[in-house]
This record gives structure tokens, C-alpha cells and sequence, in this order.
């Protein structure tokens, strides 16, 4: 049977190329990925009262597909314009609250903590995402040979500055105070892994305040990431990315969540955080150790399944 195609509609992020790949592998789709870029007045307004016509965004979209994954506010139009131009010939499926009419996607996929619901409301718990177990596995041995083999491994999965987090020094220097006292102390070797959003001073702080025992991984470095997960008897992440604490997720492994205060209300964040602790899957990083297990996170699978279910008899012709 051919394989449906695929057009991915993003803004670039590391999250929402992340969720929009994870749905298009598990809908065994052959994809192509466009990062949206809106031409400049229009960058000033809100999708729902943006026309959706093509001179809104500068891409030419002209590509063959069969269904649309968009993520995030810039590809809501892009996404909206193709459904209107092709019809039932297309899928189209937003991943986030796309903020206008969910009538205009045949399905919108959204964290369960964002309280959206609709006839075609999917909701996951936690980020969707692209990690496959077999995917870990495949690349454990990329940091191994780096590992003490007398010690226990604790990966530090950093974020980076966003609407609600500043990442001031004093906050990042009780992080890493922590990830000290907590872990090294204990005869545990650091794993520190930055993401596309980490500032590059922090990542030089890191270097400064763990020096050479640890391991510092310098840029974004996706094989270093996927072994670390691998590899890590415990999981630190960052509070400002859900994306990464849901991606952790499938590994089933303690997960501390490295909370900082913040410069806006995240009553976001906060849900998800209790939405995650009452699954047993993370704790807030304070100044103690322990070790618990869960249900491996699996929401990617779990969605296409559903969605291939629904589609599997559309008429894309």
C-alpha cells in the first residue's frame, strides 16, 4: 500500500517539530516539513481575525500531500488556507489550541491541562512527541564510553528562557547546587544536555561549575540527548518545557522537575505539573533522592492509533 504523505507546518521549535514528527512517524506518514514564516504586518495578528488567503504567509505550498500536521499560531492560516483550497481531499490536524474555530481541522490534539473540548478534541496527556523507545536504545551507546562505570548517571535536560521563566543566575545557580548536593555527592556523574533554547552563557556555566568529571554536552546534539535518556538512572528536567518532560516520560524513569520562580502566571504549567504528579511521574527537584517507576508515557501511539481508525476508510481522492 502507498504510504499517505505528509505536510508538517511549524514555527521551528525544537517542541513543535517534535510533536509534529512524532504524529507523522506513528501515521506512518512519508513527510515533508516547512517551517511557516508570516509575512511582516501580518506577524501582528491573531489567527482569528488574519484572512486566510496565501499572501498572509510567505511559503509557497505547492508540495503533494494527503494530510496537514500543523503546530503552533503561525501555521494555524497556512493550515486553514490548504483545508479551504482542497477540501475533503486533505486531513488537516493542528496540535495546540489554534485559538479559532476547532470546526476549521478534522482533529486538534491538545494537552489534557488546557481544558479544550470539541467532537474532534483529542486529548493527551502531556505533549505528544518524536521519541521511540527503540529509538533510545539505538543510541545508548553514544555517550557510553564517556560514563564512569563505578557511578550512577543523572541527566540534566536544560530548557531555556521563555514568557514565564527568566533563567536568572541565582535561580540556575540552585539547579545546579542542587544536581551537586543531590547527585555528585552521592556518586552519581552528570549528564548536562542543552536544548535549542539554552543560552549559551548557561551552557558556559555549567562548564565552570561542574568542570571535567561531568559530562557537558556543548550544543544541541540529539544522539547525546537520546543516550542520555538511555543511560540516566534519574531524569532532571527544566519547569519551563512540557515538550521534554513529556518526552522523558517514555522512559519510565524517575523524573525530578527543576521548578524556578516565574516572571508571569503559569497556571498552565502548574496543571500540567499536577496532572504529571498524580500519574506518578515527576517530582519537584528539592534536596533529597528517591526512585519510583510508572507506566511508560506513550500519548504519540496512542493518538495515531486513534486517529488511523477514523481515517483509515477517507476518500483522499
Amino acid at each position: 500500500m502507498t504510504k499517505l504523505k505528509g505536510l508538517l507546518l511549524t514555527e521551528g521549535f525544537h517542541g513543535m517539530i517534535s510533536q509534529v514528527e512524532g504524529l507523522a512517524k506513528a501515521l506512518g506518514l512519508d513527510f515533508i516539513h516547512e517551517k511557516i514564516e508570516l509575512n511582516n504586518f501580518w506577524k501582528l495578528f491573531p489567527p482569528n481575525i488574519t484572512p486566510i488567503k496565501n499572501f498572509v504567509f510567505k511559503n509557497k505550498l505547492d508540495h503533494e500531500f494527503n494530510i496537514v500536521i500543523s503546530c503552533g499560531r503561525k501555521s494555524v492560516i497556512p493550515s486553514l488556507y490548504l483545508k479551504n483550497k482542497y477540501k475533503n481531499k486533505i486531513i488537516n490536524i493542528h496540535i495546540q489550541d489554534p485559538k479559532v474555530s476547532l470546526s476549521n481541522f478534522d482533529f486538534v490534539i491538545v494537552p489534557e491541562h488546557d481544558s479544550l473540548f470539541g467532537e474532534n478534541v483529542i486529548a493527551s496527556k502531556g505533549a505528544i512527541h518524536y521519541l521511540r523507545s527503540e529509538e533510545l536504545s539505538q543510541n545508548e551507546n553514544y555517550l557510553k564510553s564517556r560514563i564512569s562505570k563505578e557511578k550512577k548517571i543523572v541527566a540534566l535536560i536544560i530548557g531555556g528562557p521563555n514568557k514565564y521563566y527568566d533563567y536568572n543566575d541565582k535561580i540556575i545557580d540552585e539547579i545546579f547546587s542542587k544536581i551537586e548536593n543531590n547527585f555528585i555527592k552521592n556518586n552519581y556523574q552528570a549528564i548536562i544536555i542543552p536544548s535549542m533554547r539554552t543560552p549559551h552563557r548557561i551552557i558556559k556555566k555549567a562548564e565552570d561549575y561542574f568542570g571535567t568529571n561531568q559530562i557537558i554536552i556543548n550544543n544541541v546534539d540529539k544522539k547525546a540527548y537520546l543516550s542520555s535518556l538511555k543511560l540516566a538512572d534519574h531524569i532532571v528536567v527544566t519547569c519551563d518545557s512540557t515538550s521534554m518532560i513529556s518526552e522523558a516520560a517514555i522512559t519510565g524513569k524517575s523524573i525530578y522537575v527543576a521548578q524556578m520562580p516565574t516572571v508571569k502566571n503559569n497556571k498552565r504549567f502548574k496543571k500540567f505539573f499536577a496532572l504529571f504528579k498524580s500519574l506518578g511521574i515527576i517530582k519537584d527537584l528539592e534536596n533529597s533522592v528517591e526512585e519510583w517507576n510508572y507506566q511508560k508515557l506513550d500519548e504519540t501511539n496512542r493518538i495515531s492509533g486513534y486517529i488511523k481508525d477514523k481515517i483509515k476508510d477517507h476518500d483522499f481522492s
